[in-house]
């Protein structure tokens, strides 16, 4: 024990102290960003950063991964929220969530994501990134109504005083927000690029942010095009005597509240697992994370979050690739994260005043386009319709409905063609002709089931008069007893019809005693 804390605190003096302040500023505006993108209180996605940092990042067995709001989630959180009308009751949801995810860790049931298909899981992400960047969109421009999407930009494109429509719109964008918002793309587009990598000291993210403050303080000096005061994020100078409690009498009150709180938790326990298993991939040292404890560390990270009034935390990638870029060597990178993340919310409040939401909505453009590039719409494209088909149908359906529907939807059709596949899969049929007569080999392969049952009857019907057949069904290692009773039942229509019927491996069964 003693020696395991010498360890944790060499690591923490030499590699993690820094990588921790490194993965502070890339989480800072994400956090910031993230719970405006969610429709919940600036201080909450602060506070489930804290709380990813220090609680999750405390029990988790993962060295690297670092937990804290994620942009998967912001279009169920905002859901829920806009559903419920009370913040406090989607903190009942975030509860259920995070008891969710503790019940699946204790069951040791942390491998669900494998059944989840690929091509499923990045349509549900591309939809989350489509989302996300139609919701920055207004917040970039600095629309100020909520009527963006239903009337203000569709009326652009009507036939009727298109000139009206189009100055109406201009009235009601602001000039400030819109510079702000470029500046700080073209920031986070620069140093993406090669020849920025000497600057990659300041994280991308924190860059823009400084960038769109001091174009506000510009703005402001010259008195042109200032931003007005809710275009600002707003954290209150004592955040702890502003937080809002879980209304716990209300928890049975719907079923609802467990029916959202159970999709939060399958869709923050899919995003936590698939970040770990990219983490896993970046540790030099090639450590394993245990799913498992992983998922009771989410769950308790996430019951703490509905208690003290954050959104919902996952592992998050953005954070974890960015712990390792910095030379995170321990979980105590995340944890000192987590930390500066506390003290910021306690002794700087008025610095994050200053960032303008456009920097934010920059930011969240860049995540939004990031999870749904259209290089990845390409690529799913050219692995074919099995794969494009279930991608893009899931993107439709979360798009149209919401993403329980379009993830179920996806789900289906991804076993539709897995169905589809092994009817084809389980059993091949040569045909030759020998001396006149028609020749029929029907080879069953590893396992045949009775979703073979329709193809292989359709087959045996086919199969001539006066023609010999061979069923092989030496390699099998299983064969469903409806597909003996088939087999069993064409060996006496064979005799009507002349058919020589061989069969190899192949378990006889009484049909005459089930009829």
């Amino acid at each position: 024990m003693r020696r395991t804390f010498k360890y944790y605190r060499i690591m923490l003096v030499r590699h993690d102290l820094s990588a921790g302040l490194s993965v502070f500023l890339v989480a800072l505006p994400l956090c910031l960003g993230i719970a405006l993108a969610s429709g919940a209180p600036l201080y909450a996605g602060l506070l489930s950063g804290i709380i990813g940092g220090i609680v999750a990042g405390s029990i988790s067995g993962s060295q690297l991964a670092v937990s804290g709001p994620a942009a998967g989630l912001t279009t169920l959180v905002a859901a829920s929220i806009i559903s419920f009308g009370d913040y406090k009751i989607f903190l009942l949801i975030v509860i259920v969530a995070g008891a969710f995810q503790l019940l699946l860790g204790l069951l040791k049931l942390g491998a669900i994501a494998n059944y989840f298909p690929s091509a499923v899981i990045k349509g549900m992400l591309a939809a989350i990134g489509i989302i996300l960047i139609s919701k920055q969109i207004p917040l970039a421009l600095g629309y100020d109504r909520p009527d963006f999407w239903t009337t203000g930009f569709p009326e652009l494109f009507s036939s009727k005083n298109i000139a009206g429509h189009v100055s109406e719109f201009n009235d009601h964008i602001t000039r400030g927000s819109v510079i702000i918002a470029i500046a700080s793309l073209a920031v986070l587009i620069l140093l993406q690029q090669p020849f920025a990598k000497k600057l990659s000291i300041i994280p991308a993210p924190l860059f823009a942010v400084i960038t769109g403050v001091l174009i506000n303080a510009a703005l402001n000096a010259t008195n042109t095009f200032h931003l007005k005061t809710s275009q600002l994020v707003n954290i209150p100078s004592d955040v702890f005597a502003n937080i809002s409690f879980p209304d716990i009498s209300k928890i049975f009150s719907s079923i609802e509240i467990w029916k959202d709180g159970i999709t939060v938790g399958m869709l923050a326990t899919l995003e936590t697992l698939l970040c770990i298993e990219a983490i896993d991939k970046l540790d030099r040292h090639n450590r394993i994370t245990p799913v498992n404890r992983e998922l009771v560390a989410q769950g308790i990270g996430n019951i703490t979050c509905g208690f003290l009034g954050a959104i919902p935390i996952t592992a998050v990638v953005v954070r974890g690739s960015a712990n390792v870029d910095a030379g995170a060597k321990t979980k105590m990178a995340g944890i000192t994260h987590g930390i500066f993340l506390l003290l910021a919310v306690l002794f700087i409040p008025f610095l994050l005043n200053q960032i303008p939401y456009a920097s934010l909505a920059a930011i969240l453009l860049v995540t939004g386009y990031n999870l749904a590039k259209p290089k990845l719409f390409k690529n799913m494209y050219s692995l074919g319709w099995k794969q494009f088909l279930p991608f893009i149908l899931t993107i439709i359906i979360i798009l149209a409905t919401d993403l329980l529907i379009g993830v179920s939807i996806g789900l289906l059709l991804s076993v539709y063609f897995i169905i589809r596949n092994n009817f084809k899969a389980e059993y091949r049929i040569t045909k030759t002709v020998r001396n006149g007569i028609e020749t029929a080999l029907i080879k069953l392969n590893s396992n045949v089931t009775f979703l073979n049952k329709v193809n292989l009857k359709k087959a045996l019907d086919n199969v001539p008069e006066y023609s010999m057949l061979t069923i092989d069904g030496s390699e099998c290692n299983f064969i469903d007893y409806d597909i003996l009773e088939i087999i069993s039942e064409f060996e006496n229509k064979a005799k009507d019809r002349h058919i020589e019927l061989h069969t190899i491996g192949v378990k006889k069964v009484n049909v005459t005693a089930i009829h």
